[in-house]
Parts: structure tokens; C-alpha cells; sequence
């Protein structure tokens, strides 16, 4: 390691310059101060070297010593990353807790893994076996639901001279050597580590073909999002991002989540701590923690290690993509990431572009959102990186800079109203501001999966919903009664539309999951309703005649009163809807 040492000549902030040699590179990881506090190298400039600190840079001076690690900004990668809680530089918050109580000390360099804990591991290679990038040769079970697998890092061929012994062994213990092609001796271990700004590689990009079941009906039949894509969720303070992002977290069928808090208050982020350590995997029925790994940067941690916190999550989310899991990353949110690059930005003296934002913004979001993907790992496996990342727009405003640059590199986009939100219509996604452009991908899936009517039914469902919103405006002017009884039904529909189905309650132990096939059965019975309602209407039947057999508000409660697991309530539905038509039209025969 170059422990080569420079000194510090000035400080704005979180950004330090330093002066004493032309040793340091960019994206050099850097020690800064007596302290030793965590820097990085983001500017080199003849001899003056500027330094982004990822903590309170209170109490530095000139002339104090920077040393140089001689290697990028990495984080430490293997098992015990599960059922843990890191900040945005991946410090395991409890052991931060431990050391120095609830507020963090600065200097502190604490592994991301338990160095004392032995894990019981199972060796996937023997001596004399050929390996390349991507071979497993090494597992042990992280935690209930989740089998760690070691793979052989990028860019190592050779061929294993020795291997230990299966049984107990620490992160730091040597499980394996393989001596490359020119002669060259590697040990590994249970551990790794990796530079969080450099994408994990892969062997193929694949086509997105299947979608993330979510289990909410807004999501899974408007507006999917398949595995391996990548999702904005924009909306005003209190219009539901962040309980939506459970919601997804709990029931979405991802193998492992990945929860990032960049810049939340830090009320949000306790409540998230503490639901997450109470929640139930509905899988497995033992705790979600037991998948999941939570990184806490508040918005009043240093706005440096915000910056960082999003590739931390992203490099941990590839290293699991690479064992064959399916990741959902839910990053919450992107817009108080930008807003600390302004604030870095500002401090480098950079020229700024639109509302204060640095120029490369958009690169920046490009870099994040394009390391999702469903792919072909190294070791011949598929995984995904499924992101969803919340947008937090000053007043609610989509045509701000971070919303804008984000809509160009996602494909779904469910755009949060608050009027819903304040009319306790949750999920509050928009269905016509919000738009998904894996529906077409997806449709082979659909049809294999679910059956053929559900792509027709989505067709139809969101049409209505279309015309209901054409209609509104006329409705707005002149009123409901002037319309004709076929654009009174469209709007009756799309009312049911909108509360018996949408509209979903995540406290109901019913509604707050709902699997496909439910999901087509459900949809299948309301335009069961609009076809027969419109037979009638073509015959000059007045729609009040039906509306007052209560059918329509019978439909609204079938959400509540159909089993998951028992779906034979929907045959009384269906002869519910015939009595009702019946009913009518023989009063009219």
C-alpha cells in the first residue's frame, strides 16, 4: 500500500485541498487529519490534489498529514452483509453504536464484516481444478433463506494448488489458492473487496422478459416493471413513496432487498429501521431481515458519504446479482443524492447548470440506473438488479431537473398525486400520468403465466380509465345527467375501477398482497359487469336500474372477501352480476 504522506492547505466543507507531491490518483481512497477521517480523491490539479471527506471535517487544519491508501473507494463484500445495517461508506451502524454511542465519532475505520464470526463453509472446488472468473468455490448459509456463494473474482484464471478443510472458518481466513497462469499465488477467502463506482462485471446482457410481481394490483397489471429494469417514483412530500418502497420491499418476489436511505430525515429512517426488523417474510415466515440489508445515511450525516451511499448499495446489490439472486434496490431518494452533488458541486466551484445542479447530473443518473439489468453472470447463472429509485421534486414539480434527467433513463414511471394520497387512495400512483414500457416486453410472460385474457383485460381496463378522464372534463362543465347512458356507465366502470380495484389497503391481510391470476379473475368480473350493463344500455334501459340492484357496489368489496389461497367466492360473484342483469332486464321485457 502507498502510505506516501501529503498535507492539508485548505478546507471548504466537506472538501479538502492538499498539497506535497503528484502521487495521489483520482478516486484515490485517502486518510485526512490526525483523525484519519475517510476521504476521496475527486480533483488532481498539478500539485494541489482536492479531497471530498465523508465526515465532519470540523476541527481540521493545514499543515495536518493526509495519507494515501494507494486504492479506489472499495467496500468490503461477504457473508454477514444480510440482516445488517450499514451507513453510506457500508460502517455497520451497530457496531458504530457500540463504540461510540448513538452519534457517530469521526476516524472511525470499522469493517463492514465481522472479523470474530466463524461461518460454516463448504468447499466447491478440490485441488487440481481449472477456474475462471465467476466459479463458485466456496458456500456457506448466510442466514435462513440465503446460501452465500464465494466466487472467483474478475480477471483470475488458474488452476487450485490447495484448499482447507470444510468447517468453521472467519472472513479473514485463507479457504483456497490458486496459482494463475504466470505463476502467481491468490488466496481467498470468505471476502472481497470491490470499488463501489466501478460496475460489477458480466457475460451477457439479457432481454427483460419476466416481470417483479409486487402483488399490487396498481403495479403488476397498469404499470409492471420486469426484473432487471428500473423504475422512477416521483411525488410531493407525504404522497406515499416511502410506503409504497415497503410495500415493494415486503411482498415483491426479489430474492434479497436492498434498502437505501440517502439523505431521509431521520424519523423516516428509524421508522424504516424499526418496521423492517419487525416485518415477516411472507416466504419464508421468518424475519425479512433475513434477506434484506438497510444502508442509513440521514440528511444530517455529511453529504459526501451521501454521495456514496448510492454506489455502496448498487456494488452490494451486483455482488449478490452475481451469485444468481434477483435484487430489488429501493433508493429512497435519488433527489436528496442530487441535491448533494449541487452541494459538492458548488464547493469545487464548478459551473453550474439548471436550478444550481452540476452539468453532469445526468451522467451521474445514467451511471446509476444503467447498472440494473437482468443478466448472464460470469458463472453462467442469471440474475437482476431490479432498481426503484424515489424522486422527491421541491412542490410536487415533475419538470425539475432531477425528475426530467430520470425519466430519460428509466422505463416505468409511477408519478405519486398527492391528491390521492389526501383522499387515502393508496397506492397514490397517477394512472394517467404514469406510464411502463415493459408491458410489451412482459407480454409473452403474461400469456404463459397468467393466461391469455390478461393482457386484453390491462387493454381494456386502462382504456376505460382513459375515457373516464375525457369525460370528467365534460362532467366538470355541464354535469353527470346530461350525458348519454353508455358515457354514464364508462364513468360508473371506471369508478369501480378505481376504488374496487386500485385502490389497495396494505394494512388488510386480504388486499395487501394480491397474486395474478387474482389480479386477472378480478378484472375479468368488472368488464364482465360493463359488457352485460351495456347490453342493457343498447336497449334504452336506463343505467339507475342496474345501479340500484347494489351490484356495482358489491364488486367494490370482493377485494376484502376473496381468499388468496381459496378464489371459489368469484363463482358467487359471477351469478350475483347474472341475477342482477336478469333481474333488469326482465322488469323491462
Amino acid at each position: 500500500m502507498n502510505q506516501e504522506r501529503y498535507t492539508i492547505h485548505g478546507i471548504n466543507g466537506p472538501v479538502v485541498t492538499v498539497t506535497g507531491g503528484r502521487g495521489l490518483a483520482m478516486m484515490d481512497m485517502v486518510n485526512v487529519g490526525e483523525e484519519g477521517l475517510i476521504g476521496e480523491v475527486v480533483r488532481v490539479d498539478g500539485g494541489t490534489t482536492t479531497v471530498q471527506v465523508y465526515e465532519d471535517t470540523t476541527g481540521l487544519m493545514p499543515g495536518q498529514p493526509v495519507t494515501s491508501q494507494g486504492a479506489p473507494m472499495s467496500i468490503e463484500l461477504g457473508p454477514g452483509l444480510l440482516h445488517n445495517i450499514f451507513d453510506g461508506i457500508a460502517r455497520p451502524l451497530e457496531v458504530i453504536q457500540e463504540k461510540s454511542g448513538p452519534f457517530i465519532s469521526r476516524g472511525l475505520n470499522i469493517p463492514s464484516l465481522d472479523r470474530e464470526k466463524k461461518w460454516q463453509v463448504t468447499l466447491s472446488v478440490k485441488v487440481g481444478d481449472q477456474v475462471a472468473p465467476g466459479t463458485e468455490y466456496a458456500s456457506c448459509p448466510e442466514t435462513a433463506a440465503i446460501t452465500h456463494r464465494c466466487l472467483i473474482p474478475a480477471g483470475l484464471t488458474g488452476r487450485v494448488t490447495w484448499t482447507a478443510q470444510p468447517g468453521e472458518y472467519t472472513v479473514e481466513e485463507p479457504l483456497a489458492e490458486i496459482t494463475d497462469n504466470r505463476g502467481g499465488v491468490h488466496k481467498l477467502a470468505l471476502s472481497q473487496r470491490w470499488p463501489i463506482r466501478t460496475p460489477r462485471p458480466m457475460a451477457q446482457r439479457l432481454p427483460i422478459s419476466r416481470p417483479l410481481i409486487t402483488g399490487q394490483r396498481v403495479i403488476d397489471t397498469l404499470f409492471p416493471i420486469g426484473k432487471g429494469g428500473a423504475a422512477a417514483i416521483p411525488g410531493p412530500f407525504g404522497a406515499g413513496k416511502t410506503m409504497t418502497q415497503h410495500q415493494l420491499a415486503k411482498w415483491s418476489d426479489a430474492d434479497i432487498i436492498v434498502y437505501l436511505g440517502c439523505g431521509e430525515r431521520g424519523n423516516e429512517m428509524t421508522q424504516a429501521l424499526e418496521e423492517f426488523s419487525e416485518l415477516q417474510d411472507p416466504r419464508t415466515h421468518r424475519p425479512l431481515m433475513e434477506r434484506t440489508i438497510l444502508i442509513a445515511n440521514t440528511s444530517n450525516m455529511p453529504v459526501a458519504a451521501r454521495e456514496a451511499s448510492v454506489y455502496t448499495g448498487m456494488t452490494m446489490a451486483e455482488y449478490y446479482r452475481d451469485m444468481g439472486y434477483h435484487v430489488a434496490l429501493m433508493a429512497d431518494s435519488t433527489s436528496r443524492w442530487a441535491e448533494a452533488l449541487r452541494e459538492i458541486s458548488g464547493r469545487l466551484e464548478e459551473m453550474p447548470a439548471e436550478e444550481g445542479f452540476p452539468a453532469y447530473l445526468a451522467s451521474r443518473l445514467a451511471e446509476f440506473y444503467e447498472r440494473a439489468g437482468y443478466v448472464k453472470t460470469l458463472g453462467g447463472n442469471e440474475g437482476s438488479v431490479t432498481v426503484i429509485g424515489a424522486v422527491s421534486p421541491q412542490g410536487g414539480d415533475f419538470s425539475e431537473p432531477v425528475t426530467q434527467n430520470t425519466k430519460r433513463y428509466v422505463r416505468t414511471f409511477w408519478g405519486l398525486d398527492r391528491a390521492l394520497a389526501y383522499a387515502r387512495h393508496f397506492p397514490s400512483i397517477n394512472w394517467l400520468t404514469s406510464y411502463s414500457e415493459y408491458a410489451d416486453d412482459l407480454k409473452d410472460w403474461y400469456e404463459k403465466n397468467v393466461g391469455p385474457d390478461f393482457v386484453p383485460c390491462r387493454l381494456r381496463i386502462s382504456n376505460l380509465l382513459q375515457e373516464e378522464a375525457k369525460l370528467m372534463e365534460i362532467v366538470k362543465l355541464i354535469g353527470a345527467d346530461i350525458l348519454p347512458e353508455d358515457q354514464k356507465l364508462i364513468i360508473e366502470t371506471a369508478r369501480l375501477v378505481r376504488v374496487g380495484f386500485l385502490q389497495q389497503n396494505a394494512y388488510h391481510a386480504i388486499d395487501t398482497y394480491v397474486p395474478m391470476d387474482k389480479q386477472l379473475k378480478m378484472m375479468q368480473l368488472i368488464l364482465e359487469l360493463y359488457d352485460g350493463a351495456r347490453a342493457l344500455v343498447a336497449r334504452s334501459i336506463p343505467l339507475s336500474q342496474l345501479k340500484a340492484t347494489g351490484i356495482f357496489d358489491q364488486l367494490t368489496k370482493m377485494k376484502y372477501e376473496v381468499p388468496n389461497d381459496d378464489q371459489s367466492k368469484f363463482g358467487d360473484y359471477r351469478r350475483q352480476i347474472r341475477e342482477a342483469l336478469d333481474q333488469v332486464s326482465r322488469a323491462n321485457s
